[in-house]
């Protein structure tokens, strides 16, 4: 059932972007960090480093809204190892590296200042979190990619809120037109709430006599996380 959840909830969000009137768009590229808290930090000790790509939609109205799509991708922790190619092939050996990732989805609201050079704003996000495990074997001589498996992955449902600010860089010309895009740095602040999930860390893989054993953690997967990066409004 869970493997249903991700179109289902893209399926939400669509449909509630496609339904809103629509005044003006921004889009957002930010460098992410991500820090367990709660239950999850008693587990995962590491600091998750990632991405985040995020999409409004600005309504018409006196105080600015926008409504859109928000989307992170965090490591979490990872290992790698040199081994032989197969029991039959020892000959020949491959570089094996494990990561642990978070990849989520949410609906973002966001409310900030008519202001232009200075807009501080308020987030609220509704989604959830695919949390995996993933083994990849790279050659040793060009490291390209040779195979690759999920070892372990769940989902887990999450909602959060956050704050941060815009600070106008410049202004872009509009192809075609007299107006401007308006470029600005932005640094914001998220605190995400996240359901109970089962879930893989560093050292939760052991392999032993060509068999691999799994030691799967169960909490909540709460995070604290900071984004630096520039927003385009068009």
């Amino acid at each position: 059932m869970k493997k249903y959840l991700t179109p289902f909830l893209g399926g939400i969000i669509l449909t509630v972007l496609l339904a809103a009137p629509v005044k003006s768009q921004s889009a957002g590229l930010n460098l992410t960090l991500g820090f367990p808290s709660g239950e999850f930090k008693e587990n995962v000790k590491r600091t998750g480093l990632g991405g985040n790509l995020e999409g409004l939609l600005w309504m018409p109205s006196t105080i600015p809204v926008g409504i859109g799509l928000n989307l992170g991708f965090y490591n979490y922790g990872s290992e790698s190892r040199r081994e032989p190619f197969s029991l039959t092939i020892p000959d020949v050996t491959v570089d094996v590296e494990r990561s642990n990732n978070i990849v989520n989805f949410h609906l973002l609201f966001r409310m900030t200042t008519n202001n232009t050079k200075v807009k501080p704003y308020l987030d609220l996000l509704f989604g959830g979190a695919y949390i995996f495990t993933e083994t990849k074997i790279y050659s040793k001589s060009s490291s390209e990619e040779v195979a690759s498996s999920t070892n372990f992955d769940d989902w887990a449902w999450s909602y959060g809120i956050g704050g941060g600010l815009m600070y106008k860089l410049l202004n872009l010309p509009k192809e075609g037109s007299d107006g401007f895009n308006q470029l600005y740095l932005d640094f914001k602040v998220r605190y995400i709430w996240g359901s109970e999930a089962e879930y893989l860390k560093q050292g939760s893989v052991t392999v032993s006599g060509g068999k691999v054993y799994y030691n799967t953690i169960r909490s909540k997967t709460d995070l604290l996380t900071t984004h630096l990066g520039v927003i385009m409004c068009f």
